[in-house]
Parts: structure tokens; sequence; C-alpha cells
């Protein structure tokens, strides 16, 4: 008997996701992620491969990773790919279901003048 364990299922699905977007310099990726304790953001350029600005909880000095966390690192990599000068960006969920904290993250970043 096989055992399929939530990380597994989430790499297949962010597998999946992968496959169909990529981000561009006009147009980079906004790839999310969560661990127990903190929120991760970062745009990416995939055809360089680099990063182009990033943001978590640990520097915004937030304790744990829960709605509010979310919303203030939306808030915060919008403000920081403004300064850049993107406006535009592809939304990677990372393989989480769009609800909770990552709706509220995208929210904010929404609100902070990313669209998607």
């Amino acid at each position: 008997m096989s055992t399929i364990n939530r990380k597994l299922v989430r790499s297949r699905i962010r597998t999946r996701i992968r496959k169909k977007i990529s981000g561009t310099p006009e147009r980079p990726r906004l790839a999310v992620f969560f661990s127990n304790q903190h929120v991760y953001a970062q745009l990416i350029d995939d055809t360089k491969g680099i990063t182009l600005c990033a943001s978590c909880s640990k520097k915004l000095g937030c304790k744990n990773a829960n709605l509010e966390t979310s919303d203030k690192v939306g808030e915060d990599i919008a403000k920081k790919a403004t300064a850049i000068g993107v406006t535009e960006v592809i939304f990677d969920r990372g393989g989480f279901l769009y609800h909770g904290k990552v709706k509220s993250l995208a929210d904010a970043a929404r609100r902070g003048g990313l669209k998607f």
C-alpha cells in the first residue's frame, strides 16, 4: 500500500503549474511559499534565472504565518515591484490552494498596484 503525503501531492500540483507558466523580464513570476512559521514571496525572471526582488515575513518582523502576515508580505512585494518598474506579474501559487493565506497575499499585492 502506498502512502501519499501532503508534500508529495503539493509537489505534483506545483509541477503541473510550472509546466504552464514562466516569468519574463516584462512580466515576472510572483512565486509564493509558506512554511509553518514564515511567508515568502519573490519575483522571478525565468528566462535569465534570477530573482528580481523578494519579501519575507522574517525581515518584516512577523512571528507566524497567518492572514495578517501574508497581507503584509503581499503589500511589501508590491511596493518593491513598483520600485523596480514592474506592474504586471504571473501569479505562481506554488501548489497551494488559492484560499486563505494565498488569497490574502494576492489581494494585498493587487491593492499595492500589481496586475495578474
